[in-house]
């Protein structure tokens, strides 16, 4: 009986102290240059105003943690989202927002009860845009609320290497996705997840949605990431990626150490991985992917 007492005790200890560690863990600003920062203190500045005249007000409650989130200011985002939550529990809004907030700072379990949480409250519900915190060159936002809970959900249960969860949620991203996209950036990741799942008839018909004259207004890496695959060749990736120190070259980069993975080349794989966390995109969904995945080839 004091052995399972103590047991106990130690993995109570042992959540606790990786809540700590998720949360408490420091990090350098993001990496954003001189243009795009002004741009982002600009909108944290109306953002904080219009939350300090009503600190109640739903969407200034978004808006304030997306523009803190967005200048690095992830563990105030935190804060804010769980004060929304607190004041509407049924808006799902919060619980997506912060579960994404959870994922950069490596809270994953954190982020996997709120996006399961925002997935049920969403269950049957109208599907609503999302505007982007800074518009694309067409002023036209590409992701939806449902496929943003589904998106990092999937993301979440893949980077803790359940595949067997994560599968589902990218299903339904990509079938609910409303336009290319959306649809390509839930491919990409459905497509490693069949790969990891050793389903690879699944993973092959999918390639096959995949077009090259698709038209895409974000999401061009993803696009050439899945083209890669379904063509067998690296090397458009390889040059695209060469001297650049950017989010995109995180995510190309963590393609292609995956590519190599796949075709059983282990070590050119742990060396692009090596590089990307050596970078300073530790933000980006594919620094914490390449993060992962050396984790679980240790």
């Amino acid at each position: 009986m004091r052995k399972i007492i103590v047991f106990i005790l130690f993995l109570v200890i042992s959540a606790i102290a990786f809540a700590q560690e998720c949360e408490d863990k420091q990090y350098p600003p993001p990496a954003l240059n001189d243009s795009v920062r002004k741009i982002h203190e600009a909108n944290l500045k109306q953002a904080q105003a219009k939350y300090m005249n009503d600190s109640t007000n739903a969407e200034h409650i978004i808006w304030y943690g997306r523009r803190l989130a967005y200048l690095g200011r992830y563990k105030e985002a935190i804060d804010v989202y769980t004060k929304g939550i607190k004041l509407f529990p049924k808006d799902a809004r919060f619980l997506r927002h912060r579960g994404h907030r959870y994922i950069t700072l490596r809270c994953f379990d954190k982020a996997i009860a709120d996006l399961k949480l925002a997935a049920d409250l969403t269950k049957n519900q109208t599907d609503e845009i999302e505007e982007d915190g800074i518009p694309n060159a067409m002023n036209m936002p590409t992701s939806t609320l449902q496929t943003n809970i589904w998106y990092h959900l999937g993301l979440a249960y893949y980077l803790t290497g359940n595949f067997e969860k994560a599968l589902p949620a990218y299903k339904e991203c990509s079938r609910i996705a409303e336009n290319s996209d959306m649809y390509v950036a839930a491919v990409n990741w459905e497509y490693i997840t069949l790969r990891k799942l050793k389903r690879d008839k699944e993973a092959d018909a999918l390639l096959i949605t995949i077009k090259p004259g698709i038209e895409i207004i974000e999401n061009k890496d993803y696009l050439d990431i899945l083209l890669m695959y379904r063509n067998k060749d690296e090397k458009a990736l390889v040059e695209k990626t060469r001297a650049q120190e950017t989010i995109s070259s995180a995510t190309l980069g963590f393609a292609l150490g995956n590519y190599y993975l796949l075709k059983g080349e282990q070590d050119k794989a742990i060396d692009i991985f090596r590089k990307i966390t050596g970078g300073n995109q530790w933000s980006s969904f594919g620094f914490i992917a390449a993060e992962a995945e050396l984790g679980r080839l240790k």
